[in-house]
């Protein structure tokens, strides 16, 4: 895991600033017709609608993209549990409202000497909430077509989830899968069963498929529908991207 830089940070916080931005500018646009009635009114809304987006923004997308936002998920970072459990609603909330503190007095001054002097590139906010803003490599798949060859994927009946799981699968623990599947041969029986049914446990608590989806198929099977979807995932966006 290695951990983003303060100018990979500051990068993605402002690729976020400018889109907090744009959206607060258009709301602010809407206030002028209140201004016409109430000048005080229409600053205290604004105010508030502009706390409200920035910090409802970044909670938002870290929630629903695993820990991104836009500038996160351009910069490839992701904020994580520092102990490596499932980041938890509770700390993307504390890590966003502490934002206020780290921008103390301009320009996120507290929170980026806090990040200089962290051993671990941490602001009060990722302190406060036991967070950390790593880099997420790009995940390279060897061989996964001789891995996932010819079988029906069941998740391809429901996009949604399928799209959701793969939102939410790091790198990291495709890596893990695809390794598995790779040295699956080499596992002994008992072994194999327990691989596959830890692995495939771990995926279907992302996400919740209905019964059908893997009622009919086992773990081993289920892990692979997982990495065929993460891969052919993969090669639409490329394919979306290309020119």
């Amino acid at each position: 895991m290695m951990l983003a830089s303060p100018a990979s940070r500051m990068l993605a916080w402002l690729l976020d600033l400018a889109v907090v931005s744009i959206l607060t500018m258009g709301v602010s646009f809407l206030l002028g017709l209140v201004a016409v009635f109430d000048l005080n009114v229409a600053m205290a809304l604004s105010a508030l609608i502009y706390f409200a987006i920035s910090i409802g923004y970044s909670i938002y997308l870290e929630w629903m993209w695993n820990g991104q936002t836009l500038g996160k998920r351009i910069m490839r970072l992701r904020v994580v549990e520092e102990s490596g459990y499932r980041l938890r609603f509770s700390q993307i909330v504390i890590r966003n409202l502490l934002r206020f503190v780290d921008s103390f007095p301009i320009f996120y001054f507290v929170g980026g000497i806090t990040v200089l002097l962290s051993p671990r590139t941490q602001r009060l906010g990722d302190i406060a909430a036991g967070t950390l803003v790593v880099r997420q490599p790009r995940a390279r798949l060897p061989d996964v077509e001789g891995l996932i060859g010819g079988k029906y994927n069941s998740f391809r009946s429901y996009p949604s989830l399928e799209a959701r799981l793969c939102s939410l699968i790091s790198p990291r623990e495709v890596s893990i899968a695809v390794s598995a599947l790779l040295r699956c041969s080499d596992f002994e029986d008992r072994a194999r069963l327990e691989v596959f049914h830890a692995l495939a446990a771990h995926f279907q608590s992302m996400v919740c498929f209905p019964p059908e989806v893997s009622e009919n198929i086992s773990d081993e099977q289920f892990v692979r529908n997982v990495v065929s979807s993460v891969y052919k995932r993969g090669e639409r966006r490329n394919e979306g991207t290309s020119f």
